[in-house]
């Protein structure tokens, strides 16, 4: 295909996940790839990643989670999204484990496995400050009477999610470990303990938040990515992915000459202009045309014009690039080397917004 291309480096992965392991100790480890792998293809990463059977993949829907078991991966999977009783038999025989975050899906599981004599594996989950799924902190109490007064469910874990691990000031995430940690000390008051206990993500992985805990989830750390720009990346690790594009046109053009939509970008000389068959639809932000760049054979070019939907330009002076040859959009490839947080900075957006708009046509290709 001539168009978007993501290199997908298994090797990098690999490495990023053992320099995770080394840091985390004897912890079980839950990679998340929501979200096609947080744009990397989620078949690719757990195809790569799979014979580690003791890694835990998460999902947020039940779909993506079925995707994984139809590539024949047999790990566990952990399903984020809120739960539906439609899908509870899909989740069971598929060996998918879900979350209870209210009493309804307390109930649906319970009326299901009344009538089944069998349900999938439940993990908690409480809302400690994010104040988006979980049981309310105060009901903690309540929680336990059902599990048990209904010991019969399959309750293995407890959970919870930092609303500002990835940021400087640990004030808040403080808060949230303290009623967590008041509500994991109740449970054991009350006989009710848990074979995964989890918290920390990316960012509080890198602050050592929850050290406690004996399970983390890691996302877009394990790509190579940092989650923030407030956060000391204290593990080394590389990014998984290059997002390239190919040249499918060059022309040579004299000073003055408008370029692109609006005619923003007016060349300064006569110049090469290239035509890089991928845009905004592809996942390059159409803002970056303003400070932006690209890398070809380790030299950088300025972006000419607004990015358009399908293609964009770039101002490569005195270069004459060879038609099908490819640019680095970000990432790291041979001698090229584009930081996607520094897109993010300088586009006001994040990583995770800029990894996950990647897709449609891109092709990917796993190295």
């Amino acid at each position: 295909m001539f168009g978007p291309k993501a290199y997908i480096h298994s090797s990098r992965i690999k490495k990023n996940i053992s320099q995770i392991k080394k840091n985390i100790s004897d912890k079980n480890l839950m990679l998340v790839v929501k979200a096609n792998g947080y744009g990397h293809g989620a078949i690719n990463i757990v195809n790569i990643l799979a014979k580690d059977a003791e890694i835990i993949f998460c999902t947020f829907s039940i779909v993506e989670a079925l995707e994984i078991r139809s590539a024949g991966i047999k790990n566990n999977i952990f399903l984020f999204s809120k739960l539906q009783s439609s899908w509870i038999g899909l989740a069971l025989e598929n060996n998918i484990w879900i979350n209870a975050s209210h009493f309804d899906d307390l109930k649906s599981l319970t009326d299901y496995y009344k009538k089944n004599k069998r349900c999938p594996k439940i993990h908690l989950k409480f809302d400690t400050g994010m104040t988006r799924l979980g049981f309310d902190i105060q009901d903690h109490d309540k929680v336990y009477d059902y599990i048990i007064h209904n010991s019969f469910l399959p309750v293995e874990g407890i959970y919870s999610h930092f609303s500002t691990a990835d940021e400087g000031d640990p004030t808040y995430v403080e808060t949230q470990l303290s009623r967590f940690n008041r509500i994991i000390k109740i449970g054991k008051q009350r006989g009710v303990s848990f074979k995964f206990i989890h918290c920390s993500n990316s960012g509080a992985i890198l602050n050592n938040y929850g050290p406690s805990f004996n399970t983390i989830r890691v996302g877009m750390l394990a790509y190579g990515v940092a989650p923030s720009d407030e956060v000391p990346m204290k593990i080394k690790v590389e990014p998984v992915m290059s997002y390239c594009g190919p040249v499918i046109n060059i022309r040579k053009v004299p000073k003055n000459t408008p370029v692109s939509y609006g005619g923003m970008y007016v060349t300064k000389k006569r110049t090469n202009i290239g035509v890089i068959q991928m845009g905004f639809a592809d996942g390059v932000p159409r803002s970056w045309y303003e400070n932006g760049y690209v890398s070809y054979k380790g030299v950088k070019y300025k972006i000419a014009g607004r990015v358009c939907m399908d293609q964009f330009m770039v101002d490569f002076g005195d270069t004459e690039p060879m038609i099908g040859d490819e640019v680095l959009i970000f990432g790291k490839k041979k001698n090229d080397f584009i930081p996607i947080e520094d897109i993010a900075n300088k586009t006001d957006t994040t990583t995770y917004v800029l990894l996950t708009a990647i897709h449609g046509r891109t092709e990917y290709i796993v190295q």
